[in-house]
Formats: C-alpha cells, structure tokens, sequence
C-alpha cells in the first residue's frame, strides 16, 4: 500500500518533482548519450529563438513546463568582456572550443552542474525523470482499464447470474468467444481499428480485461439470488433493478475487488508488452515498455541499467499490486475466518 500509495503521488506531482520537468521529460542533449548512474556534466543555459509561454499549475501538472533555455554540454568557461569562451562537451576526452555573446546565456546562472543519478538514454534524456513520469502512464492504463473491465463485466456477469436462461446462455457464449482469444492478440486487433497512442491503449486493455470480472461475478449472483433475503425483494414487489443494484452488487464486492487488483497488475503488464513491441504508447512519451524496447541493446554492453531499471520498476509495482489482492482476498475472506 505504502509502494502503491506513493506511486499515486509521483503520478500526480512528477513534473514538479523530476529533475527534467520539460513535457515528457524529452530534452535531448546528444552530445551525454548513453552515460552510466552517477554522470555528472556542467551545461550551460542559452537563450532559444522562440519565447516560451510560463503554463498554470495546472497546466504544468498536466504536461510540464516547456524549456525556457537551450542545455549545452561544458567542461570549462571563461567571460570575458561581452562574451563567454566555452569548451564544449563532444565526447569522452573530446571538447570543442566556442564563445557566445554573454547576453544569449542565463546571466543569473549561465552554466549549473547537473548529476543524472540514473544515466541518460541514447538521446541523452533523464532516466530518472523518464522513469518518474512513465508510472502516470502504468498507473493511468491500470485504472482505466479495471474501470472499463468492471462496468462491462459486473453489468454483463449480473444480468447472466440474476435472469438465468436464455440471457445466461447469449451472454455465456458471447464470454466464452472472448475467451477463446489469446488476450494480445485480441489487444492487437483493437489497437489496429482504434489506432496507435496513449488512449487506445487504456480502452484496449480494458476491452480484454472484463471476460474474468463477468465469469466471476455471475456466479457469485447465481449463488446469492437464491438466499432468503433476495427472495423478500421479489415478495415486496421490487424491481429486478433494485435487486441487483441495492441488494446483490453490495454483497459480492469483496471477491470484485480482488480481482480488480489483479486485472490492475495484468493491466501494467500488457502495456508495457504492448509498448515494447511498438503498439502501445508512442514516442517521446515516457512508458516503461517503451523505455526497454529503446534501451533493451544495451544489456549486453556496457550500460545495462538503461533497460533492467524500468524493468525492475515494473517489477515492484506489480508486485505491489499482486500483494494487494492477497491482503484483500484474506481480509475479506469471513467464512475462512
């Protein structure tokens, strides 16, 4: 709870937490490309030709703050007179010499000393503020998905449980048809007609994700529809409506809930599969798949963590989250008590 609880958080505050707090933590500086945990390089701030709008809070909580200075790579720098003489950063022992006019650079601070605690990628972008900000994209897939899996599953697997007969059987079949379908290759063919980006995924998670929640739920109907006290909605007159809503749906929220806990961790899985195979979320977006498939080479060179990080990070969360539905399922458990 602790791990899920602070994930929530990141995923709500990341931009102002995140050393790179550019949209998508996409500020690429090619000159650091592919440098290990504990990197450390001074860069100099220069003006960019366009003027950068300051954004509301919530606007950079949203989607970050664009970038109001240019970062070039240093190793040394002098001012003299009106201009600043730099030795820029091309690579591992090779600088190039330059100057600026001293009014183009950040007068306040015109270069600062920046660590990146967990390397840079190829692009020479922040893993740590990449990573921070892909658990909005996990979290965000998960809870859209489960919500999705719910409705359509509760709504189809209580009206199965509850009418029996002809509706259970067309609803039986129709779950047991999707059923039959390996889970990606059902999240492709959705992601084919709806297209690739961000929201196509959470709805196609979803859309795989319910056949569980239905099959569940409906048995827990057929098991409490014959208890006395459903049989007294039908001698009061109630509407079926009410039994199911008022009466039902409360009384089998337990065994719901663990099972939203884990469609939540399966939700985290299938993206980020979906996202290194190239279907899920699109570039520059940060996702923990995405920053695998880009970053997967160099596990077998010198910077492995570029992949095993976001690796591990899904890991844990959904470890955390398969720990959850554990504690909700023995919690909830009253009959084993």
């Amino acid at each position: 709870m602790i791990l899920i609880l602070i994930s929530s958080l990141l995923a709500v505050f990341c931009y102002f937490i995140v050393p790179d707090p550019s949209p998508n933590a996409n500020r690429m500086i090619p000159e650091i490309g592919s440098k290990k945990p504990g990197f450390s390089v001074n860069l100099m701030q220069v003006k960019r030709d366009k003027t950068i709008a300051v954004p509301g809070i919530m606007a950079r909580m949203i989607g970050g703050r664009e970038d109001k200075w240019q970062y070039i790579p240093v190793t040394d720098y002098t001012i003299r007179a009106d201009s600043l003489i730099y030795q820029k950063y091309v690579d591992e022992g090779i600088t190039e010499r330059k100057s600026i006019p001293f009014s183009e650079v950040n007068p306040e601070q015109p270069v600062s000393r920046v660590t990146y605690y967990l390397g840079t990628d190829k692009f020479g972008r922040d893993i740590l503020s990449r990573l921070l900000i892909g658990v909005r994209v996990s979290l965000g897939v998960g809870l859209i998905a489960v919500l999705i899996s719910l409705t359509i599953g509760i709504l189809l697997g209580a009206l199965a449980g509850y009418f029996r007969g002809r509706t259970d059987d067309v609803i039986m079949w129709f779950i047991n048809v999707i059923w039959s379908i390996p889970t990606l290759l059902l999240v492709f063919a959705i992601t084919l007609v709806l297209g690739k980006g961000f929201w196509q995924v959470f709805i196609a998670v979803g859309l795989t994700m319910w056949v569980n929640v239905a099959r569940l739920v409906r048995g827990q109907v057929l098991a409490i529809r014959e208890l006395e006290y459903i049989e007294a909605t039908r001698a009061l007159g109630y509407s079926h409506l009410r039994a199911i809503f008022r009466h039902i749906l409360p009384n089998i929220l337990g065994p719901v809930m663990v099972i939203a806990a884990s469609n939540f961790a399966s939700a985290i899985v299938i993206e980020a599969g979906l996202s290194f195979l190239g279907v899920g979320v699109q570039p520059p977006q940060p996702s923990w798949g995405l920053m695998i498939k880009e970053n997967y080479n160099f596990i077998i060179t010198h910077n492995p963590m570029l992949a095993l990080v976001p690796g591990f990070a899904i890991m844990l969360l959904v470890l955390a989250f398969n720990l959850l539905g554990n504690g909700l399922r023995d919690a909830l458990n009253v009959r084993g008590k």
